[in-house]
């Protein structure tokens, strides 16, 4: 029944001219042909289409098929059934008008979502290659709209982060990644092949869109992307392969690569025949970013660039990108950024990065992302890394870097730790200075005005000592190594000129502001003990105000040891501070000679 329709409209159709056709035709061809497919007349309806009187026909209605064929390709598993798909596919693809035929398999790529998207590209990236190919008018039209959709579907397909995860490719993004290569080599060498050509204005259209693609593809899926270099042949790790291929791609359509890449983020580009939208502009910066990554992190393509470059300049160059890595949120993503900016580090010696770099911004956002990511990140592999990176930058620097670095930090961090360890290169920067060569940036005025972000208490005596308890200690101890290694009559770190405006903003605020929390502590623990009975009573959890902020929720012997705990922090930094008040006494009643040996 389904068949005889369908050929009663043919029939009809084939004595009228192709301009003649009514968009009532189009529809009853369109449903016909749909019933047949729904009832299995496949060999039938293989006849029609491939009946040479049905040429015209077939060329403007045949492409109203290709959905429910596709339909049938990605539902069906039946191989004999799937052999007569394919075969109506090609044939569908060959006859039927290439511009209506483009726009129809576009809308079957933008309809799925989940694992059905890697399904139905891989599917109709070949088709989709055909038809683009058969089309010679806006050919880079066709081409970027294309490119376009395939990469906002992949866009929505999760990256796999390990490698278990890439070898068993849930979602299909490694394969259609390696199909998508082989679907836009034609075009790129087809701008290659035509750089000559007349029409140097369509060639140049073509570029711009393969370029975009490329810039696209390194945001997303490559700027999340993990490549494990354990791998034994780069061959294994397909991301990777679509990384190299993407670069490639970049170095033979773009202008040469170290131009394209050294270029990015100057005023004026050198390749700025690219026109991007606003938006597409912002997103250029993750994908230089990405570039910068796999050139000098992974190494591909990296021999395509000079080598006489300095390592200054190279870690000036990627700073901007490390930016970029440090400013997101994904911890794929910002883990990037620092085996970047380790990359760059490890070519430079000790104390030769200058101080004048750190008038460019990124030389200071870099380290305060760094600090973020020791603070903020769960994962304690990537705390440490940046600690051992933020370490790193700071031995590069020259001394003024460093003293100017620390001044920031300082100023900027707001995490009693990260303050802490600044704390802590300060003392040995005071130590180099005292033992080796005489620095004028750690000694004198200039250290002087650097402990006077040391040694205070943010807010006087009502500083929360507890949360504060390892920067105040750091703090401490740096002056207790003053008063041991410089004596008053040397004075050369600037400190017993300065005595009295320490003991008055530190000594003894920190004095009043322990007796304040011990007391208030130890009125804590009695009242968790005296109420604790009641509470074993009632089984019930309770709660202790401590510092104007309620303690959790906890079972009263866990309370007990948070207080118990608190009480020692403070006798600690009791310990340390009637040591350090000891040694002032002992410096300022004795002569050098007696000095000798303290400790």
């Amino acid at each position: 029944m389904a068949v005889e329709e369908l050929q009663s409209i043919i029939m009809r159709c084939q004595i009228l001219e192709e301009q003649d056709f009514k968009e009532e035709d189009f529809g009853l061809f369109q449903l016909a042909g749909q019933r047949c497919i729904d009832e299995g007349h496949i060999e039938q309806l293989l006849e029609i289409i491939q009946n040479e009187k049905n040429k015209v026909i077939i060329k403007n209605m045949g492409w109203n098929l290709v959905g429910p064929v596709v339909r049938c390709l990605l539902w069906n598993k039946d191989d004999e059934k799937r052999k007569y798909y394919f075969l109506m596919l090609d044939l569908l693809v060959k006859l039927c008008n290439p511009k209506e035929l483009l726009l129809g398999l576009l809308e079957l790529i933008e309809e799925p979502s989940g694992k059905q998207i890697s399904q139905i590209i891989l599917l109709l990236l070949q088709p989709l290659q055909t038809v683009i190919q058969k089309l010679h008018n806006n050919k880079a039209y066709s081409v970027g709209l294309a490119l376009s959709t395939l990469w906002s579907q992949l866009s929505l397909l999760p990256v796999p982060y390990s490698e278990e995860q890439i070898q068993t490719d849930d979602y299909g993004l490694c394969q259609c990644c390696k199909a998508l290569i082989e679907f836009t080599k034609p075009f790129v060498e087809e701008v290659i092949n035509d750089k000559e050509n007349s029409l140097e204005n369509e060639n140049e259209k073509l570029k711009d869109e393969l370029l975009k693609f490329c810039f696209k593809s390194l945001k997303c899926p490559l700027l999340t992307a993990q490549f494990f270099e354990q791998s034994k042949e780069a061959g294994n790790d397909p991301l990777r392969c679509f990384a190299s291929e993407i670069i490639g791609f970049l170095s033979a359509v773009g202008h040469p690569f170290p131009k394209m890449i050294f270029n990015h983020g100057r005023k004026k580009r050198t390749w700025d025949y690219l026109e991007f939208e606003e938006e597409e502009d912002k997103q250029l910066a993750d994908s230089m970013a990405s570039l910068a990554y796999l050139v000098f992190v992974q190494g591909i393509s990296i021999d395509q660039l000079p080598m006489v470059l300095s390592p200054s300049y190279l870690l000036q160059f990627n700073m901007g990108h490390i930016e970029v890595f440090l400013q997101r949120t994904e911890e794929s993503v910002f883990s990037k950024g620092v085996d970047l900016l380790e990359n760059g580090l490890l070519r430079i010696e000790d104390n030769s990065l200058l101080h004048q770099y750190l008038e460019i911004k990124s030389f200071l956002t870099v380290p305060q992302g760094l600090v973020k990511v020791m603070t903020l990140c769960p994962i304690e592999t990537l705390r440490k890394k940046s600690l051992a990176m933020l370490q790193l930058y700071i031995n590069k620097l020259d001394s003024q870097g460093k003293y100017t670095l620390f001044r920031c930090l300082l100023n900027t961090s707001n995490h009693s730790g990260v303050e802490a360890f600044i704390i802590q290169n300060i003392k040995n920067q005071i130590d180099v200075s005292l033992k080796r060569t005489h620095n004028k940036w750690f000694t004198g005025p200039q250290l002087i005005s650097l402990l006077d972000l040391v040694l205070f208490l943010p807010e006087g005596a009502e500083t929360d000592l507890l949360q504060n308890s390892d920067r105040i200690m750091a703090s401490l101890n740096l002056l207790r190594y003053l008063v041991i290694k410089d004596n008053e009559k040397d004075n050369q770190t600037g400190l017993w000129t300065e005595l009295g405006k320490i003991e008055n903003n530190f000594l003894k605020p920190l004095h009043t502001g322990l007796n304040m929390s011990k007391a208030h502590y130890e009125a804590e623990i009695k009242n968790s003990q005296e109420n604790s009975q009641e509470v074993q009573k009632s089984k019930d959890l309770c709660s202790v105000t401590v510092g104007g902020e309620e303690i959790p929720n906890m079972p009263p012997e866990m309370q007990l040891k948070v207080l118990h705990s608190a009480l020692f922090t403070f006798d600690l930094i009791e310990s340390v501070l009637a040591r350090v008040e000891e040694l002032i006494e002992i410096k300022t009643k004795s002569t050098p000679e007696e000095n000798i040996g303290i400790k």
